[in-house]
């Protein structure tokens, strides 16, 4: 409750004004909206607002209601005079409840009623108002607090159809000609009859409350005071929620869909569930909203198990260190910047820099590796996300992969919960001992999501107007990724989360939150981008926190001084660009960093495999590419491993069974390199 409206409230406490008077006030305000609009009128004088009072309202709230109408308050004194009520309700130890009927209840039965709720409630007294409502068919509905007692008999038969419905399903499932000859058809007459039997015990009792504010996908509702934040709840209509807000009397609620037939008033029940996605091995080759129902038109997806959204990040006992590594296929990064299995990679930089394809290229690289991957596309155009798809399915990357999608035309709640939602399904599969490499796409568009979401659930805004709570947004996201130890089952998350930045600048609100959440991060440069270095990595700037404990020995005695050489090169070249005389030992560092660098240059969708990282990179710091222009660099290494497949197959066994570069088996690499020069 604002401050103003506490005020209001000490006011009528203070006048002592009676029940039945504010009852009768708050009746006339709710039931003659003319009368409000009046007193809420600037152009009305306060002489005549003064008279409407004097005519209209009880003599005892005559004082309140000036005022408040002074104050510019009018269209506030119903909800007042409403916590008024409960307050004195409260006070006297009583309790409201509301009875819906078709018959009327007689006297015995209103009295079991009334004593029934004393018992229930541990009240004094109890008020009792009783409402004639056809609509329920027969029985009655009783609202006491914050519970629904639902005897009617709308909604048993809503149940019995409902499971019916869920019966004759299964039985057309599961039915064939064998069992219709037999007669066996007979056993969904017996379904029915039970229902029938058991038509007046389809009831409960269920914690709901009302709605009292709808817009822009955002509910509130008043009762549920015990409900959970986080929890769904479903309106009348069949549309669920998430609860987002805990207020004094109210809650906020997220709608997981249109609120198409909702309005004030309308009812909404707790389910006593966190909100979760289904979840089994059928998700392997599909693509998901955010809720997990399938939007690929392949048919229904059959879950074997519910996980929650959101969950505790496993505990530091249950990890282990980062050891085993994630090959993303790109030499660059596999070689400089290696990346883990439960590691957490920033992949950061501006529009067009080639963020996704990164990732793309790290699903692909996966293929006949055991790890299923998990591709959450955020706020993205749906024909984006189509091209993802179609890609995958080119490189046959669609087998071991899902992909959850809340896109750009999606409203902010789904866009808030698919990282989640997505996160949710990678942990089913690393808790059966899996290897799984979830990447998002993109965090700043989450972000975006989450702030409009904030925003019109009336939370203060902060920094660049993003709820204060936004880096918890994000850091209870991403430390769900981890690697498991044997006793928890050894699986492992590896999250690649994307970020956009605007014109190159990682100092900003939410690219700083999330560098200091993950383990390093990968960052592209325009600049780069656009003279033609594919990818366009920063060498200086990007950086893993795991560094040589995620690379293999082999690839890390490769690589050796790889970035100590790119980075002096880097210097050299910015120094020299004026001069037009350089010594030796100049010249031979400029042309080793051009090849270095040209070698570093990959096409799209072209991962290598380890051991071609390792020859190539040990090939181009042994100078066995010395000589060679770097126009013809590209295809000489093509040739080269070409070469190397037909008469090297035993080098190539050797470093992906031992993963080590030996002294004979660097001699060997040197001999056949030398061999397809000559």
């Amino acid at each position: 409750m604002s401050e103003i409206n506490k005020d209001l409230l000490k006011e009528l406490i203070r006048l002592d004004v009676p029940q039945e008077d504010a009852d009768e006030t708050r009746n006339i305000l709710t039931t003659c909206e003319d009368v409000e609009s009046t007193l809420g009128n600037p152009l009305v004088t306060l002489d005549e607002k003064r008279g409407i009072i004097k005519k209209l309202f009880p003599e005892s709230i005559h004082k309140f209601m000036i005022d408040a109408v002074r104050g510019g308050q009018a269209g506030i004194i119903a909800g007042v005079l409403e916590e008024y009520s409960d307050y004195l309700i409260e006070k006297d130890g009583s309790i409201r409840a509301v009875v819906r009927y078709v018959t009327p209840l007689t006297e015995p039965q209103q009295a079991d009623l009334r004593k029934f709720i004393m018992e229930k409630f541990v009240k004094d007294d109890v008020i009792i108002e009783y409402v004639h409502d056809p609509d329920i068919i027969g029985g009655f509905i009783l609202n006491a607090g914050d519970v629904e007692y639902d005897k009617s008999y709308r909604t048993s038969l809503r149940l019995m159809r409902e499971n019916l419905h869920g019966k004759a399903a299964e039985f057309a499932g599961h039915a064939d000609e064998k069992t219709i000859s037999s007669g066996k058809t007979g056993d969904i007459i017996s379904v029915l009859k039970t229902e029938v039997k058991d038509f007046d015990v389809k009831s409960g009792a269920t914690e709901t409350g009302f709605v009292t504010r709808l817009g822009d996908g955002i509910a509130t509702v008043r009762g549920m005071n015990a409900v959970m934040y986080g929890e769904l709840v479903e309106f009348e209509t069949g549309i669920r929620g998430i609860v987002q807000n805990l207020e004094d009397k109210s809650v906020g609620v997220v709608l997981l869909g249109d609120d198409h037939g909702l309005t004030e008033g309308s009812s909404v029940v707790r389910t006593g569930k966190r909100a979760g996605i289904g979840v089994s091995d059928e998700l392997l080759g599909r693509v998901v909203d955010a809720l997990g129902a399938p939007i690929d038109g392949l048919g229904a997806i059959k879950a074997e198990d519910y996980f929650p959204i959101e969950r505790e990040a496993p505990g530091v006992i249950e990890r282990k260190p980062v050891s085993v590594p994630l090959q993303t296929g790109i030499l660059a990064i596999d070689s400089m910047f290696p990346i883990g299995r439960g590691q957490r990679e920033l992949i950061i930089g501006d529009r067009q820099t080639g963020k996704t394809s990164i990732a793309i290229d790290t699903i692909i690289n996966q293929k006949g590796k055991d790890v299923i991957c998990v591709y959450v596309a955020i706020g993205q155009k749906s024909s984006t996300v189509a091209q993802v798809v179609g890609t995958l399915k080119k490189y046959g990357a669609m087998d071991y992969s899902v992909v959850v999608c809340a896109s750009a035309s999606d409203p902010a709640p789904f866009q808030y919960i698919s990282p989640y939602s997505g996160t949710a399904i990678a942990e089913y599969f690393m808790s059966k001992g899996k290897d799984v490499l979830i990447v998002y796409d993109d965090l700043s568009k989450h972000a975006v999501a989450y702030r409009a979401m904030s925003l019109l659930l009336h939370r203060p805004p902060g920094r660049e107007a993003y709820p204060g709570d936004v880096f918890y947004l994000h850091s209870r996201l991403l430390e769900r990724s981890s690697r498991l130890d044997d006793e928890h089952g050894g699986g492992s998350l590896t999250a690649l989360p994307i970020i956009e930045t605007l014109a190159g600048d990682i100092s900003a609100y939410i690219p700083t939150n999330v560098i200091s959440i993950t383990d390093g991060q990968i960052f592209l440069e325009s600049e780069l981008f656009n003279s033609g270095l594919r990818p366009a990595v920063n060498y200086g700037l990007s950086v893993s926190r795991v560094g040589g404990a995620a690379q293999t020995k082999a690839m890390k005695k490769a690589a050796g001084n790889l970035r100590i050489d790119l980075a002096q090169f880097k210097e050299m070249e910015i120094f020299t660009q004026f001069s037009s005389e350089l010594d030796q030992a100049t010249t031979e560092l400029l042309d080793h960093g051009h090849m270095l660098t040209e070698l570093l240059k990959q096409p799209l969708y072209n991962p290598l495999p380890h051991h071609e990282q390792v020859i190539l990179l040990y090939a181009a710091q042994h100078d066995l590419f010395k000589g060679i222009p770097l126009k013809e660099l590209r295809e000489y290494r093509t040739e080269l491993m070409s070469y190397i497949r037909t008469y090297g197959q035993d080098i190539i066994s050797e470093i992906d069974e031992n993963k080590v570069l030996t002294d004979d088996l660097m001699e060997r690499i040197e001999r056949i390199v030398t061999a397809f020069e000559e």
